[in-house]
Formats: structure tokens, C-alpha cells, sequence
């Protein structure tokens, strides 16, 4: 009964999230799935044919370990999945483990699905730290609740694009045709909020729609950096009210972000990897109690990727024992920061 009603209430908070999350100005493909994830808002989006479906906590890599941005593909899926200790890890315990077998103190939960080429060892994994999501406490890998995990594991097709983004505001018009606008903390120190056009997009709305809307109020918002959806153009007390368009700010415009005309993809299957998959990526998080894996700042040593076993359709059809699946470690872009971020920005309840 315990267990039920923790699930019936991680599920309402998802939602209620959900609920006050704006959506970032991106282009979503047109037909198919595709993933957006912003580092800054600490989300991930789901698009279905050019059309939102669902948003999802998460957490994302640190500044020392950043999540690898730009376009990537999702690749195999691993349930149930062994976590093999990369060797830099073992040394540091130095107690003989090499591997966390499936259950409730593997860090990367009961699935795992690979996000992009294997050799920048990054994932979309559950956590046995749910506490920890969303937040800016990865390695690399974006971790999610765990049955947000599985959902979005049974949901997501193998090949569908990823794209990895870096929006430090969000401006949405909502369903009254009310303006709001979240702007986020800047975790990986890019600097990159284009005031300038976010300003111009808004004062091109407010002339289009024939409102006023002080520019101290923006510049309020942008300074606090909450995270917290404020409504531009509504008297205090006025909820936010779905479905939401985004507006096309990043170019300065009034107008709507559009998705991006693509051909439809061609049909493609499903990779499962066998049940009990050892992955290794570097999955340890400093409040992680029960792992008690120590505080890793560096990427483990590359290691030579093992031949998978043949995949697998469905997580039935996998064979009792499976090979391990190792992967070099993620690259930090050339752009990050050679120090860790100060702890102050990493909270797990960064935004809600």
C-alpha cells in the first residue's frame, strides 16, 4: 500500500511540474519522436509529431562533467542492467567490487537507454537516489525517477533524434493569451542569454496584442533566475493554463516556434540488449547514500568497447546471462570549465 500511494504521489508531482514548466524555442521534427532535453531548466521534452507529449525531471551532468550538448540519436536499451564500476572507481574503493548487479542500490535503476554515440558514455537512466532529480549533479548521463524512466524507455524508439540544449529562458503565450516568462540559472557559466532578443521578441508581442509591459518587470525576472514561470501581462494570482506556444525569441520575433518539416522516418526496430546488460558509465552522485560510491570529478580511464551480445526484441525474449556493454567516457566539450561548479548551484530542487 506504502508503495502505491509513494508512486500515486511521485506521479501528481511529476504533473504539477509538468503543469508550470514553459517550453523552450526549439524546432521540433515534424514527424516522429523527438527528445529535447535543456540543461538549464533540468527537462526533458517529448515531441510527437511536431506536438509536445510529455515533460520529465531530470538531472544532468555537472560542470566538471557536463552533458555533452548538441544533436544525438538514442540508441539501445538496457533493463535491468548490471552497473560495471569503471577501474578508476574500483581503485578509489578499493574493495574488490566491480559490479552492482541489478536491484534497488544500482545507481542507474532498472533501465538504461543510450544517448548518442556509446563511446561519450552517456545515458538516459533511473536512479536509486530519486531525491537527486531533477537537479545539476550527473556525471554526463541524464538521470530520471524511475518509473519516469521506464515510461520513457516503453515510449521512445531506438533512432529517434536527441537534442541536447543550452536556453537560459523560456517564453511562452498560454492558452488566455497571457505572456510568461521563466529565465534559469546558468549552471555550465555559458553567458549566452541573449537579452537583447529575448527583449525585442517581447516588445514585439506586447505591440502585436496591444499591451504595455514594464521593462522593470522583465529585468526582475531575468535577474532572479527562479525558474519559476511569471506572467507578463496577468494580475497576481492568474494560473498558467495550457496548451502553451512558445515564441520564437531566440530570432527576436513575435513569432511561434515551429517544427521543423521533415520526411517521415523510416520504420525502424527496437534495440534491447539482453536482461542483466553490464553497462559501465560513471553513474556515482555525491548524495547518493546508498551507493556509497565516493565523489568522482574526472572521467574514468577509456576502456576498449566489448562486442554486445545480438540484441534482443523485447526484454523477454533476453537470455538469463549478457555481456558486458562498456563505452569510452563522454569528452567534455571544448567549452566547459576546467572547475567544478560551487555547490549553491546544484541543488536537486534547483527550479520547483
Amino acid at each position: 500500500m506504502k508503495k502505491i500511494l509513494f508512486g500515486l504521489t511521485a506521479a501528481l508531482l511529476t504533473s504539477a511540474a509538468a503543469a508550470n514548466t514553459l517550453i523552450p524555442d526549439v524546432s521540433p521534427a515534424s514527424s516522429g519522436q523527438h527528445v529535447v532535453i535543456n540543461i538549464t531548466q533540468q527537462r526533458l521534452f517529448l515531441y510527437d509529431n511536431g506536438k509536445l507529449s510529455k515533460i520529465y525531471p531530470v538531472a544532468v551532468g555537472k560542470a566538471m562533467t557536463q552533458t555533452n550538448l548538441g544533436e544525438h540519436k538514442i540508441g539501445a536499451k538496457a533493463y535491468n542492467p548490471v552497473w560495471h564500476i569503471p577501474k578508476s572507481i574500483q581503485k578509489e574503493r578499493n574493495d574488490g567490487v566491480k559490479s552492482v548487479p541489478a536491484g534497488p542500490n544500482n545507481p542507474l535503476g532498472p533501465v538504461f537507454v543510450r544517448l548518442g554515440d556509446p563511446k561519450l558514455s552517456l545515458g538516459i537512466h533511473g536512479t536509486n537516489a530519486p531525491a537527486s532529480v531533477p537537479g545539476v549533479r550527473s556525471h554526463g548521463c541524464v538521470r530520471m525517477k524511475s518509473p519516469d524512466a521506464l515510461e520513457f524507455a516503453k515510449t521512445i524508439a531506438t533512432g529517434a533524434p536527441a537534442s541536447v540544449i543550452y536556453q537560459m529562458a523560456s517564453l511562452n503565450e498560454d492558452a488566455n493569451q497571457n505572456l510568461w516568462l521563466a529565465a534559469y540559472r546558468d549552471p555550465y557559466d555559458k553567458k549566452n542569454l541573449d537579452t537583447a532578443a529575448l527583449k525585442k521578441s517581447i516588445a514585439a508581442w506586447a505591440k502585436a496584442h496591444g499591451k504595455t509591459i514594464p521593462a522593470a518587470r522583465v529585468d526582475a525576472i531575468l535577474k532572479g533566475r527562479t525558474g519559476a514561470a511569471n506572467c507578463l501581462t496577468c494580475a497576481k494570482g492568474v494560473k498558467l493554463k495550457s496548451p502553451l506556444k512558445s515564441l520564437a525569441w531566440t530570432s527576436g520575433t513575435d513569432a511561434y516556434s515551429k517544427p521543423k518539416v521533415m520526411p517521415k522516418p523510416a520504420p525502424t526496430k527496437d534495440v534491447v540488449l539482453p536482461k542483466g546488460t553490464e553497462i559501465e558509465v560513471d553513474a556515482t552522485d555525491d548524495t547518493n547514500k546508498a551507493a556509497s560510491e565516493p565523489k568522482q570529478s574526472v572521467r574514468p580511464t577509456p576502456v576498449k568497447p566489448a562486442t554486445p551480445a545480438k540484441p534482443a526484441t523485447t526484454p523477454a525474449d533476453a537470455p538469463a546471462s549478457a555481456p558486458k556493454v562498456a563505452s569510452e567516457p563522454a569528452t567534455a566539450p571544448a567549452s566547459a570549465p576546467v572547475k567544478d561548479a560551487p555547490a549553491s548551484s546544484e541543488p536537486a530542487d534547483l527550479l520547483f
